[in-house]
Formats: structure tokens, C-alpha cells, sequence
């Protein structure tokens, strides 16, 4: 499995960038995609997730701001990310998982992990 993350990058308070991950090497039918941050000093925190099924799950600091979606066709999942605050700096990183309860979208089946992408958002 291998996923690729681009799209960050320094954007100031406000602003707006889009994720992309693209993903390779499997072909399962029930699996979660998800975003997660870690801002220096702190714990890796969920963003948002989309199970295979489409259905979609937010952070409630980004709920309204942040917009995940995915391209089946080119095996690709989007963050799109609006309103950026400085809170949001962080690497982003993709993830995936796989297998039966993969559609439960839980924190401890994501077993496979991009490099990471990094937004800066300044004031």
C-alpha cells in the first residue's frame, strides 16, 4: 500500500488549500480514508474520514470549514480546506484502512500512512 500525499503548503489566516492523496496497492472493497494533523509538541489528531460506502466524518474544529471527497476513478481523496486558521498548522497526513470493519472508520484500523504534507497558516 502506498499513499502520496500533496497540496501543502503557507497560506495565511483565511485561505484556502486542497489535500490530495493518492493511494495504490490495494483493492478492497471496505476501507476508510482519513486525514490526520499533528501540530509540533501535540498528539496526532483526526481531521476527517470517508469509508467506501462515502459516508463522511469531521472533527468538530473543522465541521463547516473542511470538505473531504474522493475520486474512486483515480483512487485519490481530497481535503479541501477553507477558512484556515493558525490553529490549523500542522502535517497532514493520509491514511488508510482496510479490511472488514474498515467502514467503522476507527483511529486503531488505520494501519497504513503517507509521508505527511505540511500547511502553515499564519496571522
Amino acid at each position: 500500500v502506498q499513499l502520496v500525499e500533496s497540496g501543502g503548503g503557507s497560506v495565511q489566516a483565511g485561505g484556502s488549500l486542497r489535500l490530495s492523496c493518492a493511494a495504490s496497492g490495494f483493492s478492497y472493497s471496505t476501507y476508510c480514508m482519513g486525514w490526520f494533523r499533528q501540530a509540533p509538541g501535540k498528539e496526532r489528531e483526526g481531521v476527517a474520514t470517508i469509508n467506501s460506502d462515502g459516508s463522511t466524518s469531521y472533527a468538530d474544529s473543522v465541521k463547516g470549514r473542511f470538505t473531504i471527497s474522493k475520486d474512486n476513478a483515480k483512487n485519490t481523496v481530497y481535503l479541501q480546506m477553507n477558512s484556515l486558521k493558525p490553529e490549523d498548522t500542522a502535517m497532514y497526513y493520509c491514511a488508510v484502512a482496510l479490511g472488514w470493519s474498515a467502514s467503522y472508520c476507527r483511529k486503531v484500523d488505520f494501519g497504513y500512512w503517507g509521508q505527511g504534507t505540511q500547511v502553515t497558516v499564519s496571522s
